[in-house]
C-alpha cells in the first residue's frame, strides 16, 4: 500500500482537526498515530469502516422514522405471477438511500481532500442524483395515496433529461478541467482493452504514453461520459429489485473501483500495470471506499427479509457516482467488466422491450431485468442474490485481471 502513497497535509476535515489540536496530541504523544490520516490509501480502508458504522448507528432510527411517515413501498411488476411472489414486501419503507447517500456525504466531507476538483464534482454527483432519486420515490408514494393502485413517479424520459443534464455539467467541467490546469493528455484518452497506454522508451530507461493513444475532444468526450453515467445509474436502478441484490453487487463493485482509483493516482503505479495515470485522481478512492462501507451497512438491513428499500434515492446516486469514477480514471470499458450484473440488467430489460415491440407481444425473458426471469424460473430470491454476488466477484476478479493484458 505504500506505493500509493501521495504526500501529506491535504485539508480534510479530519487532518484540520488533528492540526488544530496538533499541539495537544504532541504533548501527549499521540501526534504520530494521527499522521496516518495524511496518507490516502488509509483514509481509503478507513472510509469503508466510517460509513459502515455511520450506517449501522442510523439505520433503526432511519427506518422507525420512514415507518412513522408511512413511506412504505406496494412493488408492481406489471407481472401477476410476480406480483403475488412479491405481496409479502409491501409497505416495506423504502426511500433507505437516505442513508447510503448520507454515509457517503459525511465521509466524503470527512476524510476526503475538499480542495480535489474531483471530489467536489462527486459530492455534485451524489446530491443532483439523491436528490432526482428522491423525488422520483417520493412521486410513486404520494400517487398511490392519491390513486389506489397507482405507482408512478418520475416518467423515465424525465428522469433521462436530469440525468442527461448533470454529465453533460460533469463532462465539461472535468474536460475543462484538465485542460486549464495542463493535466496529461490521458485525461482525456479512451481507454480500450488490450491497448497499452505506457510504452517502455530505451532511450530514456523510461515508460512514456502511448503514441498509440485516442485522444477524445471536448464534444465525444462529453459523450462518453453522457453514456457512461446516465447507463450506470439506470443499470443499478433496474438491478435494485431483490432483498440485497444492488447493495450487495455495489459493495463488490464500489470495492474494485476504490483500487483503482489508488492506481490511477499513483504514477508509478499506473505506468507499472500500463494504465493511464490521472493526477489527483486518488482521493477518489476515499468515495469509492464510502460507497462500500455504506452498501455494506445498508445491507445489514437490506437482506432477506428486508426491512428497508434503498428505492431510487439510493440506485441513482449509487449508480450515477461508479459511473463518474470510471471517466474520471478513464476505465469506462472496464466498468463494462466490474459491473457486469448491471450491463445484464439493462440489457434484459432493453431485450425484452425491443423484442415485445417488434414480435407484437412476444418476451424473450419471463420477465425482465433478468433477475426476476430466474426467480419465475424456480430459484428462490436467496439464490438468485446470492449467485448474482458470486457473479459479480467474478467479474471484478476477471476484470482486474485484464489490466495488465495489454
Amino acid at each position: 500500500m505504500a506505493l500509493f502513497e501521495q504526500g501529506f497535509a491535504e485539508p480534510h476535515m479530519v487532518y484540520n482537526l488533528i492540526a488544530i489540536l496538533e499541539p495537544w496530541l504532541i504533548k501527549h504523544g499521540l501526534y504520530g498515530y494521527c499522521r496516518v490520516f495524511t496518507f490516502i490509501s488509509f483514509r481509503a480502508v478507513i472510509s469503508i469502516v466510517l460509513s459502515f458504522l455511520l450506517v449501522i448507528y442510523l439505520g433503526r432510527r432511519t427506518i422507525r422514522a420512514l415507518l412513522r411517515l408511512k413511506i412504505g413501498d406496494n412493488p408492481e411488476f406489471y407481472h401477476r405471477d410476480l406480483n403475488q411472489i412479491m405481496k409479502q414486501k409491501a409497505n416495506t419503507p423504502t426511500m433507505g438511500g437516505v442513508l447510503i447517500s448520507g454515509a457517503i456525504l459525511v465521509t466524503t466531507l470527512l476524510l476526503a481532500d475538499l480542495r480535489s476538483f474531483y471530489v467536489q464534482m462527486a459530492l455534485l454527483c451524489l446530491l443532483w442524483l439523491s436528490v432526482l432519486g428522491g423525488v422520483d420515490d417520493w412521486l410513486k408514494l404520494t400517487s398511490a395515496r392519491r390513486k389506489p393502485g397507482s405507482r408512478e413517479g418520475l416518467y423515465f424520459w424525465e428522469k433521462l433529461v436530469f440525468q442527461f443534464g448533470l454529465a453533460v455539467l460533469l463532462g465539461l467541467f472535468i474536460h475543462h478541467h484538465g485542460w486549464s490546469n495542463d493535466l496529461s493528455k490521458m485525461a482525456f484518452s479512451l481507454t480500450l482493452p488490450f491497448r497499452k497506454t505506457w510504452v517502455f522508451d530505451p532511450s530514456m530507461n523510461s515508460y512514456v504514453p502511448s503514441p498509440n493513444l485516442i485522444i477524445l475532444g471536448s464534444l465525444s468526450f462529453v459523450v462518453v461520459t453522457v453514456l457512461v453515467i446516465t447507463g450506470s445509474s439506470n443499470a443499478v436502478n433496474l438491478t435494485d429489485g431483490m432483498d440485497g441484490l444492488a447493495s450487495g453487487i455495489m459493495g463488490i463493485v464500489g470495492f474494485a473501483f476504490m483500487i483503482l482509483s489508488l492506481i490511477a493516482g499513483s504514477e508509478i503505479e499506473a505506468k507499472r500495470l500500463l494504465v493511464p495515470y490521472i493526477p489527483l485522481s486518488a482521493e477518489l478512492s476515499v468515495v469509492a471506499g464510502a460507497i462500500v462501507g455504506s452498501c455494506l451497512g445498508f445491507l445489514w438491513f437490506n437482506c432477506s427479509p428486508a426491512q428497508v428499500f434503498m428505492g431510487d434515492t439510493g440506485s441513482l446516486p449509487l449508480g450515477g457516482l461508479i459511473g463518474y469514477i470510471a471517466v474520471v480514471i478513464r476505465q469506462e470499458f472496464l466498468l463494462l467488466i466490474v459491473g457486469g450484473i448491471f450491463v445484464m440488467e439493462a440489457l434484459s430489460v432493453m431485450v425484452q422491450v425491443g423484442y415485445f415491440k417488434f414480435s407484437g407481444g412476444r418476451r424473450v425473458f419471463r420477465c425482465a431485468p433478468i433477475h426476476h426471469h430466474f426467480h419465475l424460473g424456480g430459484w428462490t430470491e436467496q439464490q438468485v442474490v446470492v449467485r448474482f454476488w458470486l457473479l459479480s466477484a467474478m467479474f471484478v476478479a476477471l476484470a482486474l485481471a485484464t489490466i495488465k493484458l495489454r
